[in-house]
């Protein structure tokens, strides 16, 4: 018997979807700002911000605006034709990242996906790889997306299982260990993909040399360091990027998630024109890649992102978040690691029944890798917002 809304529409979802997730059992109907509303009307703190793409808060104002009056003029051309919206996206999306050129591309999947194609590309046109030889390194523990291609280079076996041939041509090494990438490094090296931090691997953060060290590496042997900033980027860290933090430039970066603020799929490879100037007409495309409606809701983020200091924000907030959460006494809790409002609490048992009983109290947040509850709230979280979470997490913890 259905009890409440809450039942009804679990119910049509787990009839109807094909069983890919397991989320929290709750259905958010509205959200605003770092507050989101359950269909039975209950109100709670998302401390999750859809894996890092609400950075700008739900349902951002000015990002809804500029979407709206663009929803009344055009909203697809295909890049078969030019349209007056993306040119202005990319050279603010050039201004902000200092990156030369940008391929647009939809989800974060494709924007690794091309950098994947631009690395392999670099590598036989300059670096004279031989045809179908090149190699890219990836690291245990990553996290880049569910294409063939991806899972291919995945550590997780339940990723890669039941869905070979896997893509030939990548190589896994330890996660921080610059050693082991040395090793891995052949004449046929094309380049390296890392995330700066893994956040589905459950919050891990190298050893504090490492993204130098691997960028140095790189450098030494004509290998492209490639970061996946997907999840990191946009300010999540308290920076731009999470290389930022480790004083390095990558060769490329892929971004996605915040890169929309929620409203709409946009991701993006970004480059210098010494690789990205290499593509020509028919290499690389997306019918939805670039249109007019992403463009500017895209634009419009990055606008946000600046213009009200959120970068700064996450690094104020995420010191203060981390070291209130790093102060709870529980035996259960081995660890709270992270950087800027990107936080992993390390758990002793299953971190899954911890989130429940978050959300009865009425705080959104989600396990990771069995025992990791990842705190990752939007970027416009106040200090009041925490204050109230905290309460309710002592509640849990302590």
């Amino acid at each position: 018997m259905v009890h409440t809304k809450t039942d009804k529409f679990i119910g049509l979802e787990q009839k109807y979807a094909a069983n890919t997730y397991k989320p929290i059992d709750v259905v958010i109907e509205r959200g605003e700002g770092a507050w989101v509303v359950d269909v039975d009307g209950k109100r709670y703190l998302d401390c999750l911000s859809a894996y890092s793409a609400v950075n700008q808060g739900h349902c951002n104002p000015r990002i809804k605006a500029a979407m709206l009056e663009q929803l009344d003029r055009v909203t697809l051309t295909s890049r078969a034709f030019r349209n007056d919206k993306l040119g202005p996206f990319l050279q603010t999306l050039s201004e902000v990242t200092g990156y030369d050129m940008a391929i647009p591309m939809n989800s974060g999947a494709e924007a690794v996906e091309a950098a994947i194609k631009a690395a392999r590309k670099w590598g036989y046109a300059v670096k004279g790889i031989p045809d179908n030889q090149a190699e890219i390194i990836t690291f245990t523990g990553n996290f880049h997306g569910r294409t063939i291609s991806v899972i291919s280079f995945s550590s997780e076996e339940q990723y890669k299982a039941e869905f070979g041939p896997l893509t030939p041509g990548f190589k896994i090494v330890e996660y921080g260990n610059v050693e082991a990438l040395k090793e891995a490094i052949t004449p046929n090296t094309a380049a390296i993909l890392v995330e700066p931090i893994q956040g589905e691997a459950g919050v891990v953060v190298p050893p504090v040399d490492f993204l130098k060290d691997a960028f140095d590496v790189c450098k030494a042997n004509n290998v492209l360091f490639i970061a996946d900033e997907i999840q990191t980027g946009l300010g999540r860290t308290g920076k731009l990027f999470a290389s930022d933090h480790a004083g390095i430039r990558p060769d490329i970066i892929t971004i996605g998630k915040a890169l929309s603020g929620g409203f709409y799929p946009v991701s993006a490879a970004i480059a210098d024109k010494e690789i990205l100037g290499l593509f020509k007409p028919g290499d690389h495309g997306s019918t939805f890649g670039g249109n007019p409606l992403g463009a500017v809701v895209a634009k419009t983020a990055l606008d946000v992102l600046m213009d009200e200091n959120l970068i700064e924000r996450a690094a104020e907030m995420g010191e203060y978040f981390m070291g209130r959460l790093r102060r709870l006494e529980c035996e259960h809790i081995i660890e709270v690691r992270g950087q800027g409002l990107l936080i992993g609490m390390e758990l002793n048992v299953p971190a899954r029944p911890f989130a429940y009983e978050l959300k009865a109290k009425g705080v959104l947040a989600k396990e990771t890798h069995d025992n990791v509850i990842r705190f990752a709230p939007p970027l416009v979280i106040s200090k009041e917002d925490i204050d109230w979470a905290m309460e309710h997490i002592e509640a849990v913890f302590n």
